[in-house]
C-alpha cells in the first residue's frame, strides 16, 4: 500500500462536522466534462457482480480524521486483490478545498469519501457517479446503514456506501456514578434521569469534577449529540426536504430546558461554554465528567475507569444516535468504475466489515453483522453497533450554513436557550429555516 500525506493533523473524526465556510466555491467546481464523464463509466459495471479484480490501479482520497480506518481497508484489499489502490490522506480542513479544484479540472481521484454532511452537496453537483444498479443488487442492502445511503440519494439514485460509520452515544463514568450513590451498571432512561444524575454527580464536590459537559459554541458538536435526543422520541429536526427546521418542537424545547436546568445549576462544566470543538470530549477521557454525550470512536480512549455505553435518550426516553462519518462513492472523472465497485463491494463484505473493522472496534456499517465475534468480546460494542441501526444522519444542501458555522442560527438558538432566558426560540427556528430554504 502506498500512502500519500501532505500534512497531518490531530482533530478527530467530528472535526468535519465543525469546520465553517467548506462548500464555498464548490458550485462553481463542476465542469463541461460532468455531462459526460459520469454516465459512461459507470455503465462498464454490471449489477449484480463484484466488478473487475484485473490488477487495476485505483487512487482513493480521504481525510486525515478516517487514517487509521482507511490505512487498514486499503492494505487488507491491496493484500487480497490484483488491484491496487493508492491511497492519499489530506488534512481535514484542506479536504473540500483539494476536491473542489479536483473537480473543476476533471482530476478527481477514482474513489473519495466525504463527511457525510457534504455528500448532498457533491452529489447535487455530480461529483459521484451513479452506482444504484449495483447498491440495489446487493443481497443486504436493507442491512447498510439507512442514514449513509439517503445522504447519498438523489432522485432515486444512490451514489455512496458508508466508509466509516462515528456515532454519538451515552456514555457514563461508573466509577463516580458509584461514588454518587447512582446505579454503575444503568444508565439514564431519559434526560429527566440525565439531569438527575449530573446534579447528583455535582452534589460530590470533587474538585474539578462535574455532572456533565458538551460544547456550547459548537454547532456540529450540537446536532451530533441533541438532535438524537429529538429523534428518540420520535420527532424530526427538519422536514424529509431538510427545507424546513422543525427545533422549535415541544420535545426539542424539552431537550434545552434540560440542559439550561443542568447549566444553571453548576452541573456542566464550565469551559462548556466557551468550547468550540477541539477538546470537547477532554473532560470525561480525563475522569472529570459523570456522564457525557460522546462520539462512540472514543471508546478506547477512556481509560483508567469504567465506562457504560447506551443510546442517547430524549425526554421520554426511547434511544437514538446521529450516524456520522463518512460516505465513499465513485468520482464522476474515474475510467475504472467497474474496478473501484470492486473495491467499494469488498468494502461492505463480512471480511471487510468484521475481519478489518470490527476487530479493530470499529462501528460496521451493515446491521446484520452488528454482533460480530469481535463485538461479543464488548457488550459495549454491540450496543454501539445495534443502536446505529437506530439513528439518523439528517439531509440538507445548506447543513453546513445552517448548524455547523461558527456563525450559525442553530448556534444562536441554543445559546440564546441554555444561556439565555430561552424565550427566542420560535423566531431562532425561523433563522434557520430561512438558511435551510435558500
Amino acid at each position: 500500500m502506498r500512502i500519500t500525506r501532505t500534512r497531518t493533523t490531530g482533530r478527530g473524526l467530528l472535526a468535519g462536522l465543525v469546520t465553517a465556510g467548506l462548500l464555498v466555491g464548490l458550485a462553481a467546481c463542476t465542469s463541461a466534462k460532468d455531462d459526460t464523464s459520469s454516465g459512461g463509466a459507470s455503465a462498464a459495471v454490471t449489477a449484480g457482480t463484484d466488478g473487475t479484480d484485473d490488477g487495476s490501479k485505483l487512487t482513493l482520497w480521504t481525510r486525515a480524521p478516517l487514517e487509521k480506518q482507511a490505512k487498514l481497508l486499503v492494505a487488507a484489499y491491496n493484500s487480497s486483490h490484483k488491484n491496487q489502490v493508492e491511497l492519499t490522506v489530506v488534512p481535514n480542513d484542506d479536504y473540500v478545498a483539494k476536491v473542489g479544484a479536483a473537480a473543476g479540472s476533471g482530476d478527481l481521484p477514482d474513489l473519495f469519501a466525504a463527511d457525510i454532511v457534504y455528500v448532498p452537496n457533491w452529489v447535487k453537483q455530480g461529483l459521484f457517479q451513479d452506482l444504484t444498479a449495483q447498491i440495489d443488487a446487493l443481497s443486504y442492502k436493507d442491512a447498510i446503514n439507512k442514514g449513509h445511503l439517503a445522504a447519498g440519494t438523489q432522485d432515486g439514485k444512490e451514489h455512496v456506501l458508508p466508509f466509516v460509520l462515528d456515532l454519538s452515544m451515552l456514555f457514563w463514568n461508573k466509577d463516580l456514578y458509584k461514588e454518587a450513590g447512582l446505579d454503575p451498571e444503568k444508565g439514564p432512561a431519559n434526560l429527566t434521569e440525565y439531569v438527575a444524575n449530573a446534579k447528583a454527580i455535582q452534589a460530590l464536590n470533587k474538585p474539578d469534577t462535574y455532572g456533565t459537559a458538551t460544547g456550547l459554541n459548537c454547532g456540529g458538536c450540537l446536532v451530533f449529540t441533541w438532535f438524537p435526543s429529538v429523534w428518540a422520541d420520535g420527532d424530526e429536526v427538519m422536514n424529509p426536504e431538510g427545507t424546513e427546521s422543525l427545533l422549535n418542537s415541544d420535545t426539542a424545547k424539552s431537550v434545552y430546558s434540560a440542559w439550561k436546568d443542568m447549566w444553571d445549576a453548576g452541573a456542566v462544566l464550565p469551559s462548556s461554554k466557551d468550547e468550540a470543538g477541539p477538546t470537547w470530549t477532554a473532560g470525561f477521557t480525563s475522569g472529570k465528567v459523570g456522564e457525557m454525550l460522546y462520539p462512540a470512536t472514543l471508546l478506547s480512549s477512556t481509560t483508567g475507569f469504567d465506562v457504560g455505553v447506551a443510546g442517547i435518550p430524549g425526554p421520554k426516553g426511547g434511544a437514538s444516535t446521529f450516524v456520522g462519518g463518512d460516505g465513499i462513492g465513485v468520482s464522476k472523472d474515474s475510467t475504472k468504475a467497474s474496478q473501484a465497485w470492486n473495491f467499494l463491494s469488498w468494502m461492505m463484505s463480512e471480511d471487510a466489515q468484521v475481519e478489518v473493522l470490527a476487530k479493530d472496534n470499529d462501528v460496521v456499517s451493515r446491521s446484520d453483522l452488528a454482533d460480530n465475534a469481535y463485538a461479543k468480546k464488548d457488550p459495549r460494542l454491540v450496543t454501539i453497533n445495534t443502536v446505529a441501526g437506530q439513528g439518523d444522519t439528517p439531509v440538507s444542501l445548506n447543513f453546513q450554513q445552517a448548524f455547523n458555522a461558527p456563525d450559525s442560527p442553530w448556534l444562536t438558538l441554543v445559546r440564546n436557550a441554555v444561556l439565555g432566558d430561552g424565550s427566542s426560540v420560535d423566531p431562532d427556528n425561523d433563522a434557520i429555516t430561512s438558511v435551510l430554504g435558500q
